[in-house]
């Protein structure tokens, strides 16, 4: 699907370097076609060393030149700025897709002036092992071929849902920011198993295993959460004591109230 592009990746930090490697591996896309711009000279050498043959540059202008795939990796506060910079520079059907949170694929077409189909994405940093969560949206002038492209560029990292804009907020505030509520969680039960007298390496691997393993059972059974945890959960054992002190600390509440949160600030963001 994608071994005909030449991708730039505009912002090639953690999840531009992720991409880089599913294409690689996944696609049989050569190394010549793909091009990745930093500010950063020594971040440019490093993805250099990483992926030999691809192309590296500080020049985005020159990064989307011939493009047929420009991803923005930027910040979103910079995000008008790099617009401004590349728009002269795409072809009339360049594929740009953004992962920039907040950032409507409307707002993106009116600064680029042109209809140029835009796809909005929400990846998460798990990709980066192979693990991603993805969820895809189409701007206006985006046709089958060009969101065929987009979902295989993020398959190749992990799964790939697609949305309606209108939930993209939504997707940012759960799976978007998702890895940094399960870290403070790996976190806290290595904590908790420190407390309780384990070795701290040992209560990490325990606890990073445990998370691991969980959404693994999920994934491949299919089974709600709800009737897992039940099968953990025996008459007056150790587990329902947990999960009742749990309840009675709003865990839940907590957790449904930090996607709200996280929600909210991707609309600021995108104002």
């Amino acid at each position: 699907m994608l071994h005909d592009h030449h991708v730039a990746i505009i912002g090639a930090g953690n999840i531009g370097r992720a991409l880089i490697g599913g294409m690689l591996e996944g696609h049989d896309l050569e190394p010549s076609r793909i091009r990745a711009s930093r500010r950063n000279p020594e971040a440019l050498s490093e993805l250099a060393a990483q992926f030999p043959g691809i192309q590296t540059t500080s020049d985005n202008r020159e990064a989307v030149r011939g493009a047929t795939i420009v991803v923005l990796a930027v910040k979103p506060s910079g995000a008008a700025d790099v617009l401004d910079e590349i728009r002269s520079e795409l072809g009339d059907e360049t594929l740009v897709i953004s992962v920039l949170a907040g950032l409507t694929t409307e707002a993106i077409e009116a600064r680029l002036g042109r209809e140029l189909p835009v796809i909005r994405s929400m990846p998460n940093t798990p990709m980066i092992v192979d693990e991603g969560a993805t969820a895809l949206s189409a701007g206006r002038f985006t046709d089958e071929a060009h969101f065929g492209a987009a979902r295989a560029l993020f398959d190749s990292v992990g799964i790939v849902e697609v949305v309606p804009e209108y939930l993209m907020d939504a997707v940012t505030g759960l799976s978007g920011s998702g890895p940094a509520y399960v870290y403070m969680f790996i976190e806290a039960l290595t904590d908790g198993g420190v407390k309780q007298g384990i070795p701290r390496p040992q209560a990490f691997r325990l606890a990073a295993q445990t998370v691991f393993g969980a959404a693994k059972l999920v994934i491949e059974t299919g089974k709600h959460p709800a009737i897992l945890r039940d099968e953990v959960t025996t008459p007056g054992g150790t587990a329902i004591a947990a999960v009742a002190d749990l309840e009675s600390h709003g865990l839940r509440t907590m957790l449904i109230n930090a996607v709200a949160t996280a929600t909210a600030r991707s609309k600021e963001l995108g104002s």
